[in-house]
């Protein structure tokens, strides 16, 4: 059944950007039906317009002022953002660029549209466009890629060819790397690594590469929107605090089928990680549609007391403290009081105001316990749809 997304359509020119297959195209088809369409994927379309980027002009036509042009994976064709940004000034039209990432404009110095553009994500399916549909069991094994959710009866066959394709299309033929060899093995331990915190020195000992090139293939998950980085939260309480990002993956789904794993039982430890991956997913999603952008981060000291996700509501002034919501996420169907020590711990510092802190679990039942709350994986989505969390 066709789902809507979450994401609005902007009322003037727009870069989308987000992970091949989360739907990009699907989205524009909808949103901008019997507009001119140029997709750089046909390569009719893409040898005519890098042999010559002005005839984009020609082959549009004639329009009136404010009407929109679509261009897809405008990322393989950096030269023609040239002609957009003329047609933008000289014409007054509006154009919707899709692409699965920035870093080959960055790098060719392409021309960024100077602001004329805004810039606009999308991800896998989130709880709020599924919601009736949603399964979780089902979400922290195979994720929430459209084609997954919508063809679950071939989910690792699409997942194995997601990762094939990612490989042969968004890294090989786009020369991200000089060799594939090192970045596959790379892959599959960042994979692995899903949702921990980042130890260069360690990946690249495992990788049997070096370290500037590890550096260099995260920024390339980052670039092509495969992977985030979660910063560390620092209030700078009374404690040493870590200061080294996490790196999740947009779609727990895609990382099991990248760490190889998609024929091998579901382990516990990876469905708990699968799911601070969803909850994660959900914050960032929630985050960007609704314009929102907050601060997302983890906290942990050197003692190892950690929070799972700190959401700062109000930042930091020259007289008031930063706001902050913290999450705990843990699979068990039974709240342990325990896991609400960072937080309390956290709070009792004073150096920040911990307005919520809410415990999310695998379990039923809605639970209070002196100013924590706990809340079912379903229960805490909704509130989040709702607006009710931040």
């Amino acid at each position: 059944m066709p789902y809507l997304r979450a994401l609005k359509k902007p009322s003037s020119s727009f870069f989308l950007f987000g992970p091949r297959g989360v739907g990009k195209s699907t989205w524009l088809n909808q949103h901008f039906a019997n507009v001119p369409y140029f997709n750089l994927l046909k390569n009719e379309t893409y040898l005519a317009l890098s042999l010559n980027p002005s005839l984009i002009e020609a082959k549009i036509g004639s329009l009136p002022p404010e009407s929109w042009i679509c261009i897809d994976e405008i990322q393989k064709l950096p030269s023609l953002l040239d002609e957009v940004h003329r047609l933008m000034e000289e014409k007054k039209y509006q154009f919707a660029l899709s692409g699965s990432s920035a870093r080959k404009l960055k790098r060719h110095g392409a021309n960024l549209l100077a602001g004329r553009a805004i810039t606009r994500h999308m991800e896998g399916f989130s709880f709020s466009e599924i919601e009736t549909d949603f399964d979780l069991r089902k979400t922290l094994e195979w994720g929430s890629l459209p084609l997954v959710v919508l063809k679950p009866e071939i989910c690792a066959d699409t997942l194995r060819a997601y990762v094939h394709t990612y490989l042969r299309e968004e890294i090989k033929e786009e020369g991200l790397v000089r060799k594939v060899e090192p970045f596959v093995r790379f892959l599959e331990i960042a994979a692995i690594m899903n949702g921990q915190q980042l130890n260069v020195e360690n990946m690249a000992r495992e990788a049997k590469v070096g370290r500037p090139s590890v550096d260099t293939y995260i920024s390339i998950l980052e670039d092509t929107l495969i992977a985030h980085k979660l910063p560390a939260y620092r209030p700078k309480a009374k404690v040493r605090e870590q200061t080294s990002p996490k790196l999740y993956w947009f779609d727990a789904g895609v990382a099991r089928g990248a760490a190889g794993l998609l024929d091998d039982p579901v382990e516990s430890t990876w469905l708990g990680t699968s799911l601070e991956t969803l909850i994660f997913h959900e914050l960032r999603v929630y985050n960007h549609t609704q314009n929102k952008n907050r601060l997302i981060a983890y906290y942990k000291t050197a003692t190892g007391l950690e929070i799972d996700f700190v959401i700062e509501t109000q930042k930091r002034q020259a007289n008031q403290k930063a706001h902050v919501v913290c999450l705990e996420i843990k699979l068990a169907r039974q709240w342990n009081r325990k896991w609400e020590k960072p937080m309390r711990s956290l709070k009792e510092t004073g150096k920040v105001a911990v307005d919520r802190m809410i415990g999310i679990y695998g379990g039923d039942e809605k639970l209070s316990f002196d100013g924590f709350e706990v809340l079912s994986v379903k229960d805490f989505l909704l509130a989040l749809q709702a607006g009710q969390i931040f």
